[in-house]
């Protein structure tokens, strides 16, 4: 028999029960596509990653969901960094060979911040449905959209979808009855990252308070760097704050609202370089709130566009496989 030790973590975590769940093997080497496949549906979380040895990096990962291999994810990659420096001691700056290309990933204590795999300018693309069709599908109306839908690749090609509010963002509901009208990805997948900034949060560089809309209280101008359209705030040294979901078709049909997805944080901050917002940006996301499994991210974009997420990875327990 062959044994193979794995690891379950929560990434994007804040609590014990919080984040996105994760399962890293330790080696898998020796395992087979279709053994790593189906040990990812048989353990049927969001990704399960599998360590293997790299030439060119740390460490060389394969990410697989219940149904397919993954180029690159953002959980998967700062949770398997996790295992990584616990396994080889190599410590807080290490490097993952990913399908994508290679992944710097940094720690300070459990919170990892990677680099995004794209580099430069994010690759963009406008949909070819409507605007009003995507925002229907998506169960909310064209009124509640901030600016036309993009398709995003910073390391995997994901529609982005901005709307005027959080209340908007909680509102989505996907209409089944239409899943196979959405738009595919270049990897035949069909994706959707819908998000809000929340101008009600003050940032630390003393931004007022705004209600949902965009529209500051009792009147008055605008924030300096906010768009007068009631767009979010175009960086400067504070934070910025986002309320994210991102909803995918499985195979066989149905949606799944995936609770943390790192690989769309780094697309929102491809966005924010794609729509032309000051940089450097500073946001912190918050996705999983309707999913139950509440994640926190940080985004940062520098000036010259280098996009990284950044986030907190607990580890829950561990055991081992065997196989014949």
């Amino acid at each position: 028999m062959r044994t193979y030790r794995y690891r379950i973590l929560n990434v994007f975590a804040e609590t014990t029960f919080g984040g996105n769940p994760l399962c890293v093997f330790e080696d898998g080497s020796g395992l087979s596509d279709a053994e790593m496949q189906a040990l990812a549906l048989q353990f049927n979380l969001s990704e399960t990653t599998f360590i293997l040895p790299s030439r060119s990096a740390t460490a060389r990962v394969r990410i697989f969901t219940p149904g397919y291999e993954m180029p690159f994810a953002g959980h998967p990659t700062l949770g398997t960094s996790h295992v990584v420096r616990a396994l080889t001691g190599v410590g807080d700056s290490l490097t993952l060979e990913m399908r994508a290309g290679v992944v710097p990933v940094q720690a300070q204590g459990d919170t990892w911040t990677l680099v995004a795999p794209g580099g430069g300018a994010p690759e963009v693309r406008r949909p070819v449905l409507p605007a009003a069709t995507i925002a229907a599908q998506l169960g909310v109306s064209t009124d509640d959209l901030l600016s036309e839908p993009l398709w995003l690749d910073t390391g995997a090609h994901q529609l982005l979808v901005p709307l005027k509010s959080v209340e908007a963002v909680r509102r989505a509901r996907p209409d089944a009855a239409r899943l196979d009208e959405w738009e595919a990805s270049k990897a035949s997948r069909r994706v959707a990252y819908v998000f809000a900034f929340d101008l009600r949060l003050d940032d630390p560089a003393g931004h007022a308070h705004r209600s949902g809309d965009g529209r500051r209280p009792h009147g008055g101008n605008a924030d300096p760097g906010e768009g007068g359209d009631g767009s979010p705030p175009h960086g400067g040294n504070g934070v910025n704050h986002v309320l994210a979901r991102y909803f995918f078709v499985k195979p066989g049909g149905g949606v799944v609202e995936d609770p943390g997805t790192g690989s769309a944080c780094a697309n929102l901050g491809g966005w924010c370089v794609a729509t032309g917002r000051s940089l450097p940006l500073h946001i912190r996301v918050a996705q999983g709130e309707q999913a139950g499994r509440p994640c926190v991210m940080g985004l940062r974009v520098t000036a010259d566009g280098r996009i990284s997420v950044s986030g907190q990875v607990l580890e829950l327990g561990s055991g081992s496989i065997k196989l014949p």
